[in-house]
């Protein structure tokens, strides 16, 4: 990781730093930040005369060299550093929460609005809804066009920002120009390095995008996960949000085997956001409170929660693990009282703002 001394490299010092880890078969991979851009060498940093060369260049500050499966994502990368926004509110300063229905129903666009204005109204900071969806059964609904339309109204009523998935690259095409600012990688894709790529390159010059990446239903260790996300920064956008999921094998009751515990343990390897979905963990409306709680108790930066006005005329996973909106207020504010109990700074912060 290069960082030089003024808040970027000029493009003469970019050609010929580049001409220097390019004799050692690095390349190098500029992160622009809010106040300076640090530079990532791609490649093996370990040889001591392409770090030498480095440091002797008078406009060098200084060469951090991190040795992991994933440089960018590594907590003791630069990037610790960034602070990530949605809509309105900053990652770390107050606890994100993302509500909405599972599956947005073309046929009925009333029940999308109604429920994005409900789930502001409870507290959310950003709003969910599925217009393409993944499904084990080939004959069972797979998402509509029609609903990224649906969507972005939802977007403009509210002035919230908006998340859904993208399971190709027509689709991830289709959200970026319809204005989507939060991509999310589902389950059945988080080890889809050609979509993992294909995001990191459609999203390098567009800061206002970010990522929730989900752990994959089979993924193993968390280095796994992690380094999934470093195939979409490192073409230069580091906006990764990280989310347990649950995981197979399930626990007998439960949709998944519940894994919101491994949220500490990420945040011991990487800076990025823990954002848990407990509705998919649990798979049941009546245990997503407890399970949305467990997950800020273990350090949860924000959480994504199924909210739908009328669950039982939801479509997708909406009938059973929905929760209404007025179950999602007082989930907001019991979550964000244990936030602030665990981050007792941050919530300073938050009411002196």
């Amino acid at each position: 990781m290069i960082l030089p001394k003024a808040n970027s490299l000029s493009p003469k010092q970019l050609r010929e730093v580049t001409s220097i880890v390019g004799e050692f078969d690095c390349q190098i991979q500029p992160i622009a930040g809010a106040l300076r851009t640090i530079y990532a060498i791609v490649g093996d940093e370990r040889d001591d005369l392409m770090i030498n060369r480095l440091e002797g260049l008078d406009y060098i500050d200084r060469i951090d060299r991190i040795q992991s499966p994933f440089k960018l994502m590594d907590r003791r990368s630069d990037l610790a550093r960034g602070r990530l926004k949605i809509g309105e509110m900053t990652l770390g300063e107050q606890l994100l929460v993302i509500a909405g229905p599972c599956t947005i129903d073309p046929k009925n666009p009333n029940y999308f609005y109604e429920t994005a204005a409900a789930v502001k109204e409870a507290g959310a900071q950003a709003i969910r809804g599925g217009v393409w969806k993944p499904r084990t059964n080939p004959y069972s609904y797979q998402g509509d066009n029609r609903s990224l339309d649906i969507l972005m109204e939802g977007a403009r009523r509210t002035g919230l920002p908006v998340d859904t998935e993208v399971m190709d690259e027509a689709q991830l095409a289709l959200a970026l120009d319809a204005g989507v600012t939060i991509l999310q990688v589902g389950a059945r894709n988080a080890l889809n390095y050609s979509l993992l790529r294909a995001i990191g390159r459609a999203i390098a010059q567009r800061p206002e995008v970010s990522v929730l990446l989900k752990r994959s239903m089979h993924m193993g260790p968390l280095n796994e996960f992690i380094s999934a996300a470093e195939y979409i920064a490192a073409f230069g956008n580091p906006n990764i949000m990280l989310c347990p999921r649950g995981t197979t094998p399930t626990l007998d009751g439960y949709r998944n085997h519940p894994d919101e515990s491994a949220t500490p343990l990420l945040k011991e390897k990487t800076w990025a956001a823990v954002v848990v979905d407990p509705s998919h963990s649990v798979g049941k409306a009546a245990y997503v409170p407890a399970a949305s709680l467990a997950a800020v108790a273990y350090g949860a930066d924000g959480l994504c929660i199924e909210s739908h006005i009328e669950p039982q005329k939801g479509i997708g996973d909406d009938p059973k693990q929905a929760i209404t909106p007025e179950t999602l207020k007082t989930l907001i504010s019991q979550a964000r009282a244990l936030w602030e109990l665990k981050r007792p700074e941050a919530a300073e912060t938050q009411h002196a703002a």
